[in-house]
């Protein structure tokens, strides 16, 4: 199989006629008008033949050469075969020619289109009628046409190719092979998204929580200089969504985020989200865990609390707050190798202490990610790939039920719950242990529960000593555990690291042992009815 093109394709086809169709007129004008300039007939439609038309630029309407009106609403209106015979012809076979000649069909050189907003449109929340009035046809049409045909025409769905176009027809004095080539190849990605996120939309418009087939795209945002590792390439794309997070925040300062920044920054933001609307409150996220998580009066108290639960793992790590940013924090901050911070929002003060810290990047966004809000979690395996809901599941003091002699108290049920949320953003087997809304100690990923409650534990002692405290916070500390206590083990190893409340999903075939466990050993305990597994 050949990856060459015929022989008889030429290397420079001129460009004679092009075809222009765009919902998104930016940069319209100019291009019209360059095109105008160097002789080249136009072709419009509708809103781009009047916007065309508005900045002085002379323009044949479709309906003249298909002798036909536009119809149904705009719904049929370049579906003819004088449109795609002109896009489809191949300019080298003589049949074809004669085709065209017979048939009154004229050679279009260059497409122009960009679809209908369809992604735009269901993000903004339209009603379903509007969002099938806005699932372009002709247009996807009409570029798979130029796409196949890029032997001799070129396609252009992308404003930013508006530019590369006119160097080449300026250079060349007609489009390269090379340069249709690479065209095509974003013409059919462009198309490939598009239906991707109809076909996606349909799906959940119909209930289909699993659907035969599945397409998933992307636009890229940003190459990297490479992956987790330097022999690992990489690219960043984003998914069309408006959802607050690292892929739409504004980054103020510093180089480009790395693959690893960027996955860790998204995991600080998520858990951040979760104390929307609550006291000022601080993540510190190191390899996609938690080290470090806390409320404060401030937030630089709730930085403060948050560094001291981990020092040694918060070293360039990922900062994330519930609110925007104050010079105060931003000094704190500084005095500590810190890889990225982000929060919704920064005063002039914190982006001006940060300007002094190149090597730190400052990312904000529009507000904070509302963790109840459905979506869906992508992961490749060999073969294929898994997908799934993203992890809404929340719980409150009126989901929890008390399995114990002793019933937490008010300020325990507080730490439960501030725990249980931390443990929901920590890699499973998680165990964390909070007191006074603030981790004490994080164990994460292990393979072993009661080894995650022990790794927390120590590292909480560890801190101790580096502080200089008289008493290991975990004393009289309350623990989450993200999934049941299979055996009594775990419990009783949070007991001895002094821990007076626990919070677990229950469902064990041993919960009576770990229930009876946790009254011979004076603790508090209660269950969600939730788990929740991160791998």
């Amino acid at each position: 199989m050949s990856d060459t093109m015929s022989d008889t394709v030429p290397d420079i086809a001129p460009l004679k006629r092009a075809l222009i169709s765009v919902s998104d007129k930016e940069g319209l004008a100019d291009l019209g008008r360059a095109l105008a300039d160097r002789g080249v007939e136009i072709l419009s439609t509708g809103g781009s033949a009047k916007a065309l038309r508005a900045a002085g630029i002379a323009v044949t309407d479709v309906a003249e050469v298909t002798g036909s009106p536009e119809m149904m609403d705009g719904r049929v209106k370049t579906l003819h075969p004088r449109i795609h015979g002109g896009l489809l012809a191949l300019r080298d076979d003589p049949a074809h020619v004669a085709a065209m000649e017979e048939h009154g069909v004229p050679a279009i050189d260059l497409l122009v289109v960009n679809l209908y907003p369809f992604e735009a449109t269901v993000a903004r929340g339209a009603s379903y009628d509007e969002a099938v009035e806005n699932i372009d046809i002709g247009g996807p049409a009409m570029i798979r046409a130029a796409a196949k045909n890029h032997a001799h025409v070129a396609v252009v769905t992308d404003t930013e190719d508006y530019a590369a176009l006119l160097v080449e027809l300026d250079e060349r004095g007609g489009t390269t092979a090379a340069f249709r080539r690479a065209l095509s190849g974003r013409a059919f990605a462009r198309t490939a998204a598009y239906d991707a996120a109809v076909s996606t939309w349909m799906a959940d418009a119909a209930g289909e929580p699993a659907p035969r087939r599945r397409a998933v795209a992307g636009t890229l945002r940003q190459r990297m200089r490479y992956g987790e590792n330097p022999h690992q390439a990489a690219a960043f794309y984003t998914d069309g969504s408006d959802r607050p997070g690292v892929a739409t925040a504004t980054q103020h300062q510093g180089k480009e985020l790395s693959y690893n920044n960027i996955n860790d920054t998204d995991a600080a933001f998520e858990l951040i989200s979760e104390f929307a609307g609550g006291d000022p409150a601080c993540v510190i996220v190191k390899h996609a865990n938690p080290c470090g998580v806390a409320r404060g009066a401030t937030l630089a108290e709730a930085h403060a609390r948050a560094f001291d639960c981990d020092r040694t793992s918060a070293f360039g790590g990922i900062v994330a707050f519930n609110r925007p940013l104050d010079g105060n924090t931003a000094r704190a901050i500084a005095g500590i190798f810190t890889e990225v911070v982000i929060a919704p929002g920064a005063d002039a003060e914190a982006r001006d202490v940060f300007a002094a810290r190149k090597n730190l990047r400052l990312l904000t966004t529009d507000g904070l990610a509302d963790p109840a809000v459905p979506g869906r979690v992508w992961r490749q395996v060999a073969g294929g790939f898994l997908v799934q809901d993203r992890d809404s599941g929340r719980v409150t003091r009126d989901d929890l039920r008390v399995v114990t002699r002793l019933a937490p108290t008010d300020a325990q049920m507080d730490d439960l719950l501030f725990a249980w949320t931390v443990a929901k953003h920590v890699k499973s087997n998680a165990i964390v242990y909070a007191r006074g809304g603030a981790t004490v100690g994080v164990g994460a990923g292990q393979m072993s529960r009661v080894d995650s409650t022990r790794i927390a534990a120590r590292k909480a002692a560890d801190m101790a000593e580096a502080l200089g405290l008289d008493a290991v916070p975990t004393r009289g500390s309350a623990v989450a555990s993200d999934a049941f206590f299979p055996f009594p083990d775990g419990l009783l190893a949070a007991a001895e690291a002094g821990a007076t409340s626990v919070i677990q999903p229950g469902g064990s075939v041993r919960d009576d042992e770990v229930i009876a466990a946790a009254d011979a050993a004076g603790l508090a305990m209660v269950l969600t009815g939730q788990r929740h597994f991160r791998h």
